[in-house]
């Protein structure tokens, strides 16, 4: 981000910083563009700022339709099930047959490209657990109307497929499907390191976290929070970012969404090799966040394995919740892997935290079956917690 921005850009960039609704966000980019120079220094700041208008734009009207009773069609979906997963690609990659294959939902079907223009969910079934697939338009520059609101729903999501068709070059669909993403701030690939900022506080500015930045200072960070009138905010880095990393969590949040790639079409001429070329790259260590699996919607090769993989790359587990003298509940209660009793309790009710008195055990982190565990218990995929409260 360049620091040589005259006044009355910087303070336009500040506005918008300090906008609390759409609209102010929304006039503040516009003034920010008809005041900004146009030159080499600044082309990825306005190119930020126009896509950002622009995602801007689609939330106020998606806001407009909300508040005329649900009149339009609707951009994003309520989540359902174990986890929310955003089905992007390029056109004609085979989205959403794949989704309909491994769904059952009604997704529109087509040989020419965009016939997919809203998100259509579906629930993929994995044991005793659903997984919410969310067929979206296609992603490409040939169709900038649906960028935002793709990258909205991704943003969403709790995570990302990503179909690329062995038909064509399936790593260049990859990298466009990446780049666009990442443009609007949704990361697929693990970045090097993450900002957060959270404005408030009682001692200026503070750089916390595990993390460093590698080519400043604090002084450094409070300069260029200074220029977006921020002299009290907790920034909490993690890993190795840049002063640009930190410049640009103060204007747009980003966020990393785990992925899964489907290589689609893998029955075709000549998909071997292209899906080769696909798994070498990510294969190297700075792309192994991503995961890969070569599949076909028409043949139906691989798609009974997608679960599975999506049950490790969410890292979840299931936990069964019981009464005294009654039988497990046959639905699990979806948690993140590491969470403990305390995290279970927190998720059925507030009242069996407050309450808690201990809970019973069985399954494999139980020592032995009904084992009387704390809030701090660790639990496991596949336990049974019984939980005993005060009242």
């Amino acid at each position: 981000m360049p620091a040589n921005l005259p006044p009355e850009a910087q303070a336009k960039l500040a506005k918008y910083s300090e906008a609390k609704t759409i609209e102010e966000k929304i006039q503040a980019l516009e003034e920010f563009l008809s005041a900004v120079p146009k030159h080499k220094g600044v082309e990825n700041l306005l190119l930020w700022a126009k896509r950002r208008l622009a995602e801007l734009r689609e939330e106020l009207e998606e806001q407009k339709r909300k508040r005329k009773g649900g009149g339009g069609p609707r951009i994003f979906i309520e989540k359902e099930g174990a986890a929310q997963i955003a089905v992007i690609g390029p056109p004609n990659a085979g989205k959403s047959l794949l989704v309909h294959r491994l769904t059952g939902a009604r997704t529109r079907v087509a040989d020419y490209p965009f016939a997919t223009t809203l998100p259509v969910p579906g629930m993929l079934p994995y044991k005793d657990i659903y997984f919410q697939l969310v067929d979206t338009p296609p992603l490409s520059e040939d169709a900038p109307q649906y960028i935002p609101r793709i990258a909205g729903i991704a943003r969403n999501a709790d995570a990302v497929i990503i179909v690329v068709s062995l038909e064509e070059d399936a790593l260049e669909q990859y990298k466009r499907v990446r780049d666009i993403l990442a443009e609007h701030g949704v990361f697929i690939e693990k970045p090097r390191g993450t900002v957060r900022i959270e404005k408030g506080g009682e001692h200026g500015v503070q750089v916390l976290g595990t993390g460093r930045i590698v080519d400043g200072t604090v002084k450094d960070v409070e300069r260029i929070l200074a220029r977006y009138r921020i002299y009290r905010a907790k920034v909490y880095v993690e890993g190795e970012v840049t002063l640009d990393d930190i410049e640009m969590a103060v204007l747009r949040s980003s966020v990393y969404r785990p992925t899964i790639v489907l290589a689609n079409k893998a029955d075709v001429p000549g998909a071997a090799e292209r899906y080769r070329r696909l798994y070498e790259y990510l294969a190297e260590k700075r792309e192994k966040s991503v995961w890969l699996l070569p599949v076909s919607a028409r043949t139906g090769y691989n798609l009974d394995k997608l679960g599975e993989l999506l049950f490790r790359r969410l890292d979840i587990i299931r936990v069964y919740t019981k009464r005294p003298n009654s039988e497990p509940s046959k639905t699990p209660v979806v948690l993140r892997r590491g969470a403990t009793v305390r995290d279970l309790a927190t998720k059925i009710h507030s009242d069996l935290l407050e309450y808690f008195e201990y809970a019973k055990v069985w399954g494999p982190s139980a020592k032995y079956p009904g084992e009387r565990v704390g809030l701090d218990h660790v639990l496991e995929d596949g336990d049974i917690v019984e939980i005993h409260s005060r009242r």
